[in-house]
């Protein structure tokens, strides 16, 4: 297959949380063949020094990594800030980071919830917070805040983490109306169910796979590298009147 290049994206500067593994990944390493400067945010620190190893063999300026935890609010004003500082303002945040941890209801404590909204949906406010400065500076900006089916397609034992997703797309609607007049696009990326290392070492059975099968309109599995896709032509100019919207990529199941 032959994918696109956006000639907009070339030297834009992009900002990825949970950039380390996973869908994370595929976005810092989508942007960065794009051209892009690339920065991304991931607490798993051997994960981002494989990804930055893997992307230092294409011959480019590899992305610069910040080690932080998201659920550390003042630590990651503090890590953009300072990266801003030296590098320049942001021009596209890809709000990625989220852990679908299963839970059932009666094993849930205030302190759990707390840390599971924290790791699924505050950190995407506060880190919005911190570069819409920046992107009124350059006179706009894309947001891209990922979110998931999961929620709409009414999928069970995790109930903290269908609150916080099907949250992500109010906080979206929200920032776009208060952003846009600053020029400031602000979208949710819906994956489906996606084909990562994590899902596949613990969910993807064979059992699975035949769901995806009855329950996809295309029978081929949904892989990161096809969301990332997604969020470049979000980040793009080519995308420049859509805000406020969600765009599904499931394959057709939801």
């Amino acid at each position: 297959m032959k994918f696109a290049q956006y000639p907009s994206l070339d030297n834009r500067h992009v900002l990825v949380t949970g950039g380390g593994s996973g869908i994370g990944a595929s976005h810092v390493e989508q942007f960065y063949r794009q051209g892009a400067r690339v920065v991304f945010i991931e607490r798993d620190e051997a994960a981002a020094r494989s990804l930055l190893d893997k992307l230092d063999e294409q011959g480019r300026t590899k992305p610069v990594f910040l080690h932080a935890d998201l659920r550390d609010i003042e630590v990651i004003q503090a890590v953009i800030a300072d990266h801003c500082a030296t590098c320049g303002d942001i021009d596209v945040l890809v709000n990625n980071a989220a852990h679908d941890e299963r839970h059932e209801l009666d094993s849930v404590s205030v302190e759990y919830w707390d840390e599971r909204i924290a790791l699924n949906l505050r950190h995407l406010f506060f880190c919005t917070q911190s570069v819409v400065p920046g992107m009124v500076r350059r006179g706009g900006g894309s947001v891209v805040n990922v979110g998931s089916f999961s929620w709409r397609v009414g999928l069970g034992g995790m109930p903290i983490y269908t609150a916080a997703k099907a949250g992500i797309e109010g906080l979206t609607r929200g920032l776009a109306r208060d952003l846009g007049q600053q020029g400031i696009r602000v979208n949710t990326l819906v994956p489906g169910w996606v084909m990562t290392k994590r899902q596949l070492e613990l969910w993807v059975t064979e059992e699975g796979k035949a769901e995806i099968q009855r329950r996809q309109c295309l029978e081929e599995l949904v892989m990161p590298d096809d969301i990332a896709r997604m969020a470049l032509w979000l980040a793009s100019d080519d995308s420049r009147m859509c805000t406020s919207q969600s765009f599904v990529v499931d394959g057709g199941w939801s």
